[in-house]
């Protein structure tokens, strides 16, 4: 099974971009993540918010393969420990479908997105900048697959 995370957004700060490109490294043989960086939807002065989150929507749905199991992560999602996506993750690689992560844009998914997702994941009530969700969610998966593994990484 591999995993993808389509992100909206592009450079991330390199301690970002370092500490993603670590658990990237740790996860390469047991979920081998690839990183899909979308550019953001023009906003600003005159622009239409909901023609850039449109705009997003039709990019991440354009990068995703047929047959992927989609998780969205949203804020209105369900909340999961980090037990709770190990389980979660278990229960992907008996499908035998690959993943696919999404992090929409500054304004979230467009609807169609939302409605293309299997499952929605919420980090939990903080809001955290984008480019620093992508890190945790890697070392998420690095922390799910260690528990999984038996590995004492996790120490719950």
């Amino acid at each position: 099974m591999r995993a993808r995370l389509i992100a909206v957004g592009e450079r991330m700060p390199a301690w970002v971009a370092e500490g993603f490109a670590e658990y990237r490294k740790r996860l390469s043989h047991e979920l081998p993540l690839e990183l899909i960086e979308l550019k953001p939807g023009v906003r600003g002065k005159g622009r239409d918010d909901a023609r850039a989150i449109q705009d997003e929507g039709a990019a991440i749905l354009a990068a995703l393969p047929r047959d992927i199991h989609v998780v969205a992560l949203d804020g209105r999602g369900k909340t999961w420990s980090s037990e709770d996506l190990a389980a979660q993750l278990a229960k992907w690689r008996m499908s035998g479908r690959d993943l696919a992560f999404l992090i929409g844009g500054p304004d979230g998914h467009a609807p169609d997105v939302l409605a293309r997702a299997d499952q929605t994941w919420s980090l939990g009530p903080l809001t955290l900048p984008h480019m620093l969700v992508r890190l945790v969610l890697a070392e998420q998966l690095y922390r799910a697959t260690t528990l999984l593994a038996g590995h004492p990484y996790h120490r719950a």
